[in-house]
């Protein structure tokens, strides 16, 4: 696991690695990433929730690969996650930042509606942007750590 995570963190998260990845590079952690993460979903499949998981997984990595390597998001859902920024200012085709994100119009993304669409409510601390993918991904991790802690709260007899 750590070892499928391991380009993510150092392409998107590693302050110090982030900001000297190209494009080219990120594009090729986050494929590489997701790819050793399904791997890592099929061995451990008989597990409860990974299958759940593992449907997230191949959603983003379908929307990923069909969009060069890196995920979709709209100069809409841009500007309602950054509302003091014009639309219009955001450079299609441009990462976002060092995030894993690409700035693509909708008719210009392949599988738009699995791409980085949703927001979480305005109230929320921390505005991020999500595709369906990820809410497979949360439902498994929700419901493998459901299951794995249940054996332990169970009343003894």
């Amino acid at each position: 696991m750590i070892t499928a995570f391991a380009p993510q963190w150092l392409a998107f998260y590693l302050p110090l690695t982030r900001r000297l990845v190209t494009k080219e590079l990120a594009a090729g952690a986050l494929t590489t990433s997701q790819l050793l993460l399904l791997f890592f979903v099929w061995f451990n499949r008989k597990q409860s929730g990974f299958w759940i998981l593992g449907v997230g997984l191949i959603l983003n990595l379908a929307v990923i690969g069909l969009n060069g390597g890196l995920m979709p998001i709209t100069p809409e859902t841009l500007g309602r996650m950054v509302p003091d920024r014009p639309i219009g200012s955001w450079l299609i085709g441009s990462r976002v930042g060092n995030a894993k994100d690409v700035v693509l119009p909708t008719q210009q993304t392949r599988l738009a509606w699995l791409s980085d669409r949703f927001l979480l409510p305005r109230w929320f601390p921390y505005q991020a942007a999500f595709s369906a993918g990820d809410v497979f991904i949360a439902i498994g991790a929700f419901w493998w750590l459901w299951k794995s802690a249940a054996p332990h709260f169970k009343k003894e007899t």
